[in-house]
């Protein structure tokens, strides 16, 4: 499992049918995503679904 299967950037394209980076990379960011050098990716947001209910209570 990399880094990016539980970021809440990482998120399913219907048209492509695969799942893609939402955040608007640069041209060496993209580069080291596709080649699979992404260990420490400065977008990496942990995805928690339980986040606006916690913020609520």
């Amino acid at each position: 499992m990399s880094c990016c299967d539980t970021c809440c950037n990482y998120e399913y394209d219907e048209d492509y049918e695969c799942y893609v980076c939402m955040v608007d990379l640069d041209e060496d960011e993209m580069s080291r995503f596709l080649s699979g050098n992404n260990d420490s990716c400065a977008y990496y947001s942990q995805y928690d679904e339980y986040k606006i209910v916690r913020h609520q209570m």
